[in-house]
């Protein structure tokens, strides 16, 4: 099995692998997830020993699971390799093969490494050397794939990221290809310094190319519909914390209220009032004890009799302060946990003006829509916030949609240079005497529509008044028109 591994940054939690559909396999997960237990294609491994090497270190499998760096062994061979000339006698009967399953687990269970199972597999095949030299080449590739335990750590990356959700979750980025994001990307002028406004709903994936592209430079605006924004895909690509000071983040919802002019957040206060509920705390903790001495004074105490051990009275005593202690302590956690939830929801009140500041400038460098919803209304309201002669992108998986979102744009106008398009994308085999297309390829890819804004006069976009339109002719025309005989 030949597999390479994506380290994913920062995330904590195990990312779920993800499998190309072209050989050799890509397995991608967080390196940070190490003394865990891995499961993938009947091999099992831990990460421990993957920790503090270099992107594209190699890595083999051995007993136990534990990964060991694998040194390159130059093959030198001298021995001419017998093949055929055709492949048209071998017939595929299943008995070619004279190891059995049997007889390859037991090899497994000696400790025999993968590369000795394929040599035996090939000694032990009455046709490998009837079969020709392109045939024989892909039956020891295919054997190494199935024995061979080697895993690769690679670099996250747009195009790493975006194949794999392509090739095994394709609804999670709405059947988003990799070169229509390509296009994307660059129709939409993305680059460090920009002001970027971003609406998707493709698990963050488009957000993290942006957010690559721009290398931490410029700020960017989430629009999110629900009750917050998804990054799933975007805290794979492992970007340092400055990556994130300049990611904001605002509500599909409450954009008609912005551009109304209604837009408020509840009161803010000016400061965090920590100091006010740690006061409040040592208030309330210190009345809490005066009470509880008070009680305990006023209360007349009982006579003991006779027959009560001092030992038991002492007992009973330590119970009761350990009873106010543990209550003092819960109470504290409770009041610790609300001003924490305080705090959360002033800073995310903070961040949530921090956008609606930004937005309100309306000159954003351009705009960014790869989302489920109809892209009509999306488009035509965020485009108020983007600035004249500024790009803007919207993706979509059918082209209905678009269609109508074009003919709303012409008739509206402010824009120009507007483009519908598809891309199309074959894959090609490239080898030596055998480069030809690949037999399966990707069906649609989606489509996009592009332009760039220009500033929106209002007054001719009344075209209900003749005669503003009269007065929009040229003189001459307008002398022509009146000369004219009924």
């Amino acid at each position: 099995m030949q597999g390479r591994w994506q380290g994913l940054g920062r995330k904590q939690t195990a990312f779920p692998w993800e499998r190309r559909s072209t050989s050799p396999p890509y397995l991608y997960y967080s390196l940070f997830c190490y003394f865990r237990k891995i499961i993938f294609e009947k091999q099992w491994f831990y990460l421990d020993n993957a920790i503090g090497h270099i992107y594209g270190t190699t890595f083999e499998v051995t007993s136990g699971g534990n990964l060991q760096p694998k040194q390159e062994v130059e093959e030198t061979s001298t021995e001419t390799k017998e093949a055929g000339t055709d492949n048209r006698n071998i017939v595929d009967d299943g008995k070619s093969q004279k190891l059995t399953h049997d007889d390859i687990k037991a090899l497994k269970d000696k400790g025999i490494k993968g590369q000795e199972i394929v040599q035996q597999l090939i000694e032990n095949s009455t046709t490998f050397r009837d079969k020709t030299e392109f045939a024989q080449d892909k039956y020891i590739k295919k054997k190494k794939k199935k024995y061979e335990a080697v895993i690769t750590v690679v670099k996250p990356s747009t195009r790493i990221l975006s194949t794999m959700y392509y090739a095994r979750e394709p609804g999670k980025i709405n059947h988003l290809r990799y070169d229509t994001l390509a296009q994307m990307l660059t129709l939409g002028n993305i680059h460090a310094g920009n002001k970027m406004i971003v609406m998707e709903t493709c698990a963050g994936l488009v957000l993290g190319a942006v957010m690559e592209r721009m290398g931490g430079y410029g700020s960017i605006i989430q629009m999110y519909p629900g009750g917050g924004p998804v990054r799933a895909a975007t805290s794979c690509f492992g970007f340092p914390k400055p990556f994130f000071d300049n990611l904001h983040e605002f509500p599909l919802s409450k954009v008609q209220s912005l551009l109304s002019g209604t837009f408020s957040t509840e009161t803010l206060p000016a400061e965090p009032e920590e100091n006010t509920l740690v006061e409040e705390e040592s208030n309330g903790l210190s009345e809490e004890k005066q009470s509880s001495l008070q009680e305990a004074e006023e209360e007349p105490a009982p006579e003991a009799p006779m027959d009560i051990n001092p030992t038991e009275e002492q007992d009973t005593m330590d119970i009761s302060a350990e009873d106010v202690e543990f209550k003092e302590n819960k109470e504290k956690e409770n009041k610790e946990n609300v001003r924490e939830k305080q705090m959360k929801q002033w800073e995310r009140r903070k961040k949530l003006q921090e956008a609606a500041a930004l937005l309100r400038e309306k000159n954003a460098d351009g705009l960014i829509v790869a989302s489920k919803f109809h892209p009509t209304p999306l488009l035509l309201s965020l485009l108020e916030f983007v600035a004249p002669s500024r790009p803007f992108v919207v993706y979509c998986q059918y082209k209905e949609p678009l269609l109508e979102c074009y003919t709303k744009l012409r008739e509206r106008g402010g824009v120009i240079n507007l483009k519908l398009s598809e891309t199309w994308l074959r894959n090609y085999q490239v080898l030596p005497d055998r480069s030809h297309p690949k037999l399966t390829m990707s069906g649609g890819g989606g489509y996009l529509l592009s332009g760039i804004t220009v500033v929106l006069e209002k007054d001719k976009s009344d075209s209900s008044n003749p005669e503003a339109l009269k007065m929009e002719e040229p003189s001459s025309k307008r002398c022509k028109l009146q000369d004219l005989p009924c």
